[in-house]
């Protein structure tokens, strides 16, 4: 409560009361109290001491008021009351296990606002960090640091390859090798910090072992007490723009390295989960069958000697079934493909069957030879079949000579051998197509991918935004706990994350929109779980990965009694889809160029596909929800956010308004950046914040400016600044600002 004092000064000041122009306002130092001793105490004011920015030295003393409003009784009997009920309801809320396990170091400040019918409104604004900027991009080293090391060992064991194919392998190899020493080092430098960390500034964004890490990563909250004593909260996520800023962006940003390195994509082929996850099957069944069948064949060679019918046909049932299980495994028409794009060098299959001059292409051959293959095993077994029937109907007589024990054996002996070379010619072929299989999975997965710092860049993007969505998750979550409709809406539909992008099209923010456009993009592989807890501490409700890149599953637990409340679809672990969405709009005086004289097509084609994936998840909304509340004008919504984007408009924020719009009526986790979420963001959240309070709350309107520069001047903003360079000055000059939208520029004083 202390920290919010600064910004109630300056709200508390008389309607009309503008004291000194802006342009003469000066800082001259800082005090602390609490709101507590105020409304406590028996005067209408108190004076705390004023102090210097270091402490060192007073500077004279404030005088701080508080107003009874009209109808308040006496403040010996009301204020107290009400500041303990206030101070009650937050501090209970806020210091639940539940949220020092998604929350840390806020910073909190209080506002009253007068509403168009000359009521007040009780506002608190708070931004935290969050102890997930660390946790989860050490949770996702580990998982990729596991999974690589698993691939290259996967790769190294497929036995003797074709020098080609040797290669290839060899190239897996390192490029694991490679990423994995990368990883185990940012990991360990991670593990030097202390358990307590939660934040990383502005000036540490090109940290080399901090490129996981979320630049200024914050949760931005409102919570809003209307004079009929309802409470809402609005959040949003603020951070740096998920970019590389390691690596910098000389190269341009992920969407325009990525298609550099497109070639050795298009040279593999690719095969699905599914059918690598086949291929290794059918190995395991090879590998346990093939020892089976020959074991069985040894097996009826001793038994021949007994010249005991009834054992032969024991022993050759039991060869017959597994024979059978082997043939029935080798038949997938997994390995035909296989073998034909492994011999025609890795190259998508020839449709003609034959050449020209009427010969069989190789891959029709190889397809030919391996269908004789399986079938040989099949024909041998029944010569077999044959051969005993053959000689169970041979019966001995007593005038008959008895057989020597030795010719039922010679007779079978042949055979078996056939057999036996039968199955070791399919497995040969079925190994190597599997093999073939498997080194083009671990290929596409790694090399296929780019160089080795590629993928550790879209790894360490994509961690950044991982941090932030998740942050924004837990607390939607957290306050629906209690709203059935959105935990249906979050099973049946899934999870709407809305990125708000202020980066202009031009020089380094270009590469970093380039990067933040695939690291939202590959959100949309990550799935949400909701588990029950061990126990109720903030270190037993943290978030947990688990899967693999491109299949992360978000485990996040909750205490044993609220999960038992939940409805049965949420506790049995259905997974809830993500869908993100990034609208960028820039607004600083780099786009003013781009817009004149460079190139704003990314972001033109950025919104536009963001603007179809949204129209599709509200069309599966309103389709899986059609009575629901929040679905019956979101056709309008979107339409009207199809309009803005239409409309050819340099710095057309109306987009982002109208994206913003639509994410909160479909209840949607809301995030925002600009290059280090320190400035623009903090002109976008404020003016939403004001924005939603004149909407929704009746703010006068005539107080709309004032309240803005309030926030702007003395909320958590201004602290946030403090704490990324040291000063209280948004890092804007007069002649920058002149190029900004008028609503995204701060009031003067509080920039330089």
């Amino acid at each position: 409560m202390q920290s919010g004092v600064m910004a109630c000064t300056k709200c508390f000041c008389p309607p009309g009361d503008n004291g000194s122009s802006a342009g003469q306002r000066s800082f001259l130092g800082f005090t602390s109290f609490s709101i507590r001793d105020l409304l406590g105490a028996k005067e209408p004011h108190i004076s705390p001491s004023l102090r210097t920015m270091d402490a060192a030295h007073e500077a004279g003393e404030v005088k701080v008021s508080r107003l009874q409003m009209e109808g308040e009784t006496p403040p010996d009997f009301e204020y107290p009351a009400l500041c303990d009920s206030l101070h009650g309801s937050f501090h209970d809320r806020e210091n639940s296990p539940m949220m020092r396990a998604v929350l840390c170091a806020p910073v909190c400040k209080v506002y009253r606002f007068q509403t168009e019918d000359q009521r007040w409104l009780l506002v608190r604004e708070q931004m935290s960090e969050t102890p997930l900027s660390f946790s989860l991009p050490k949770q996702l080293l580990s998982a990729l640091i596991r999974s690589h090391t698993k691939r290259a060992q996967e790769v190294k064991e497929l036995g003797d390859l074709s020098p080609r194919w040797d290669g290839l392998r060899r190239d897996v190899v390192h490029h694991c090798d490679h990423l994995v020493g990368n990883y185990q080092e940012t990991l360990a430098e991670l593990e030097k910090l202390s358990a307590s960390s939660c934040f990383k500034s502005s000036s540490s964004k090109a940290d080399k072992h901090l490129q996981f890490v979320p630049t200024n990563l914050h949760s931005q909250r409102m919570e809003v007490s209307d004079p009929d004593s309802t409470r809402v909260w609005y959040e949003v996520t603020t951070f740096g723009a998920p970019a590389d800023h390691h690596q910098a962006f000389k190269q341009g940003g992920l969407k325009k390295l990525l298609s550099k390195h497109t070639s050795h994509r298009d040279s593999c082929v690719s095969y699905s989960l599914d059918e690598s996850s086949r291929a290794r099957e059918l190995l395991a069944s090879v590998a346990q069958l093939q020892p089976l069948v020959f074991g069985l064949t040894e097996e009826l060679l001793c038994v021949s000697l007994e010249l005991s019918a009834v054992r032969l046909q024991q022993v050759l049932e039991g060869l017959t079934q597994q024979t059978e299980r082997f043939v029935h495994a080798l038949k997938d028409e997994l390995v035909r493909s296989a073998l034909s794009h492994a011999h025609s060098g890795g190259a998508p299959p020839q449709h003609a069957e034959t050449s020209r001059e009427g010969r069989t292409s190789p891959g029709r051959r190889d397809e030919e030879e391996w269908d004789r293959a399986w079938a040989n095993v099949a024909v041998s077994l029944n010569c077999i079949v044959a051969m005993v029937d053959r000689l169970q109907g041979c019966e001995v007589t007593p005038s008959q000579q008895e057989p020597a024990p030795s010719s039922w054996q010679e007779q079978l002996l042949p055979l078996v051998v056939t057999l036996r070379d039968c199955v070791r010619e399919a497995v040969g072929k079925a190994r190597a197509a599997m093999t073939f299989v498997l080194l083009q999975e671990a290929a596409a997965t790694t090399v296929g991918q780019g160089p080795a710092h590629i993928v550790q860049r879209r790894h360490a993007v994509f961690s950044q935004a991982l941090s932030a969505a998740v942050c924004g998750f837990m607390l939607k979550l957290y306050g629906g706990l209690e709203d059935p409709d959105l935990l249906l809406q979050l099973h049946s539909v899934g999870l709407l994350v809305q990125f708000e992008g202020l980066l202009s099209t031009y020089g380094e923010e270009l590469g970093m929109l380039e990067d933040m456009d695939v690291a939202v993009a590959d959100l949309s592989r990550v799935t949400f779980a909701v588990t029950e807890a061990r126990g109720e501490e903030p270190k037993d409700l943290l978030p947990t990965l688990s899967g693999a890149w491109g299949d992360l599953v978000v485990e996040v637990p909750l205490p044993p009694e609220t999960f038992g409340s939940l409805p049965r679809e949420t506790r049995d672990g259905r997974l809830i889809r993500v869908h993100p969405v990034l609208f960028n709009i820039g607004i600083n005086q780099q786009q003013s160029l781009a817009e004149r004289f460079g190139d704003s097509s990314l972001q033109e084609k950025v919104n536009q596909q963001s603007c179809e994936r949204l129209r599709a998840y509200c069309s599966a909304l309103t389709d899986a929800r059609p009575r629901s509340a929040g679905s019956r004008s979101l056709g309008d919504m979107v339409s009207s956010l199809e309009r803005s984007l239409d409309t050819k408009k340099r710095k057309n924020v109306g987009v982002l308004w109208a994206a913003a719009t639509v994410c909160r009526e479909v209840r949607g986790v809301r995030l925002t950046s600009c290059k280090s979420a320190k400035d623009r963001t903090a002109m976008s959240v404020t003016l939403e914040q004001c924005a939603l309070l004149r909407e929704r709350h009746q703010l006068g309107r005539q107080h709309f400016t004032a309240a803005l520069d309030c926030m702007r001047r003395d909320g958590c903003r201004m602290d946030n600044v403090q704490k990324n360079v040291g000063s209280r000055k948004f890092a804007f000059s007069g002649v920058q600002l002149l190029t900004f939208p008028r609503l995204y520029r701060p009031p003067d004083g509080t920039f330089g």
